[in-house]
């Protein structure tokens, strides 16, 4: 009986610290030697992405099958154009090509006589406009080969200037700078005496460079 008594004491002894080791302390903290444990956190659902409506879809069949057939008419038409056959967006294209050629086409530069008058006035008036379709004509007028209205812009509605004569011969020259956007330069004028009555009036053609020309002749 004794015996035993001894046996459980011994007993005792040995497994109090392997008890003591494992315990976890009152603050949750595991003791020194010990491993801190894992706890397990449940995985958060992940939602399944939402498919594309049923109208989204229709949109993006519509782009594609629209895509495919664009594809497929421009393929057609090179096709046809391989075998000299012409589509109508291909003549129309060549329609525009011949018109814009013919409206750019360079002109010879070529000067063009409008007459000679002769008067005795101190000056005359000289009125002028773009006869077409204004489009950016611009012309510079001398006399005697000297400018003395620089850089005009043709409009519509005629535009004056007073020239002073001087006795004998004058040249009344106007210098086309430019052909517009549909050229020539094209201008009528007029010429009208200190009196007011006209004296001549004209028209001119001209490309680029080129220049028309009045005579004037004053008398002493």
């Amino acid at each position: 009986m004794v015996l035993k008594k001894h046996i459980f004491i011994c007993l005792l002894f040995i497994l109090l610290p392997l008890i003591s080791n494992s315990q976890v302390d009152t603050n949750g903290n595991e003791k020194k030697g010990i491993k801190k444990a894992v706890l397990a956190v449940p995985a958060k659902t992940v939602k399944k992405p939402k498919t594309l409506d049923k109208d989204s879809k229709e949109g993006f069949k519509k782009a594609y099958a629209n895509q495919q057939k664009d594809l497929k008419k421009k393929q057609k038409e090179k096709d046809l154009e391989n075998k000299g056959i012409l589509t109508a967006a291909r003549i129309a294209e060549e329609r525009f090509l011949q018109s814009w050629k013919r409206i750019n086409a360079p002109y010879p530069v070529i000067d063009q006589d409008l007459g000679s008058v002769r008067t005795q006035s101190k000056f005359v008036k000289i009125a002028c406009r773009d006869f077409q379709h204004p489009d950016g004509d611009r012309v510079t007028i001398k006399v005697n080969e000297i400018p003395v209205v620089v850089n005009i812009t043709l409009r519509r509605a005629f535009q004056g200037f007073t020239i002073p004569l001087e006795v004998g011969l004058n040249k009344i020259s106007f210098v086309a700078l430019n052909q517009g956007t549909s050229g020539p330069n094209t201008a009528a004028f007029v010429v009208y005496d200190d009196n007011g009555n006209k004296i001549s009036s004209n028209e001119w053609n001209l490309a680029t460079g080129a220049k028309a020309t009045i005579l004037i002749a004053k008398d002493k």
